[in-house]
Parts: structure tokens; sequence; C-alpha cells
């Protein structure tokens, strides 16, 4: 069995804080076996941690979270960026064009780009996987709507952190039934459902400094961009 974070931001990101030495560190720290960072849009950030990954113990899972036309896609297993703004079948097929796993987190949060909003549940069940325990929740009406879908689907389940500062991975975990350390054992274990997950959520005052601090950067950003 391994222990793994599926769902983590770093400095990358318009909305992460922290380099990814510090990501590598915390999920060392708190006994994890592998870890994806996935960025928004972006993947060199994952990529190096991937390649960091073996000095602090760990598997070293590339990816990125792609804004889609729909929505968020997690891309697992992938070395190359996916271009946002495609359409959620094609997204999903540049996924797994590159050997990658397909993963749609919160998918029922529509105020945090859940897909939902703009696909049907008959094209959600096309994922690879379900994202069914999402740290960052207010009620956790959600996680439990991603979870009952899945189990009625039969889709494989996960868990992420979503985490946007360092101190917040490993706040929930996809436990995945592989002894290989390896991305490819780790990731069509996935695949073949071999998953449990646990989670707790993400303190309040954390997530609100999250989603302060990323307003805070995609208005320095536009202004950076205007002035050009």
């Amino acid at each position: 069995m391994q222990s793994v974070e599926l769902h983590a931001h770093s400095s990358l990101s318009y909305d992460g804080r922290d380099p990814v030495e510090l990501l590598l560190e915390q999920a060392s720290g708190v006994g994890l076996d592998a870890l994806a960072v996935t960025d928004h849009d972006e993947i060199d950030a994952s990529l190096r941690a991937a390649e960091l990954a073996p000095e602090y113990g760990l598997v070293g899972i590339p990816g990125m979270e792609v804004t889609c036309a729909a929505g968020h896609v997690l891309a697992l297993g992938i070395q190359e960026a996916i271009p946002p703004h495609l359409p959620f079948d094609e997204t999903l097929d540049r996924i797994r064009d590159q050997g990658g796993l397909a993963v749609v987190p919160h998918p029922f949060q529509e105020s945090r780009h859940g897909v939902l909003e703009h696909i049907s549940k008959a094209e959600l069940a096309t994922a690879d996987a379900i994202e069914v325990y999402n740290s960052r929740l207010l009620t956790g009406r959600s996680n439990r709507q991603a979870e009952r879908f899945a189990r009625r689907k039969g889709l494989p389940m996960t868990a992420g952190s979503d985490a946007h500062i360092a101190e917040m991975v490993g706040q929930a975990v996809t436990n995945v039934g592989t002894d290989e350390r390896t991305v490819e054992a780790i990731l069509d274990a996935i695949r073949e459902g071999k998953t449990t997950v646990e989670g707790k959520r993400t303190p309040w005052r954390i997530s609100f400094r999250q989603a302060a601090g990323g307003a805070k950067r995609r208005v320095k950003n536009g202004i950076a961009e205007l002035l050009q």
C-alpha cells in the first residue's frame, strides 16, 4: 500500500505559495510515499518535483491541473503540458495520449471550477477516476455527492489536499494498493480502483488565507501584464 498526495500546488500556480522543495519536505515529514504537484496549467515545477523526489524518499508523480472548457481536470503521469480551454473530452484524450490518468477534482463544486456546471454526469463518468475527498470543504456535501456518484458508476476514487501551502500537503491521502514504488504502478492501481481515501478538512483560516493570497497574486500578475 502506498500513501499518496495527488493534489498539491507550488508557487508556480497563481494561487500557490511555496517552492517544490518545501512540498517534498512536508510530504516526507508526514510519512507519504508519493507526491503529485499539480499546478494550474503549468507543469515545469511538477517535473522538477518528480526529479527531486527520490532525494526525499518519495515517488514523484508529474502532472498538472488543467483548466479545460468545462472546469478543472487533474492530469497525472504526463510529461508535457496539456493546453487549457479544450473541451472536456479532448482534454481527457490528450492526457491519455501521454499515458496519463485523468482525475476530475471537486466535480460538484461549481464555485471552484467543478466540471458539472458545464457537462453531464454521463460525460463525467468517462473520467479515469473521481476525487471524492477534497480537503478544502465547507460542509462536505460536495465530497459526499462525488463519492456517491463514483460508487454508483463504479469509478476509481481518489483524495486530494488541494494544498496551496506546504503545511497542508498530506491533509487528504489516497492509499493505493500496490507494493511497487513507481509512478506506473501507482497510476495503474488507481485505474484498477485499488484505492481507499482518508482526509481531514483544511482549517477555514488557512482556506481563507489561501484564497486571499491567490486573489492578491492574480491582481499583481494582471497589473504586471498591463505594464508589459
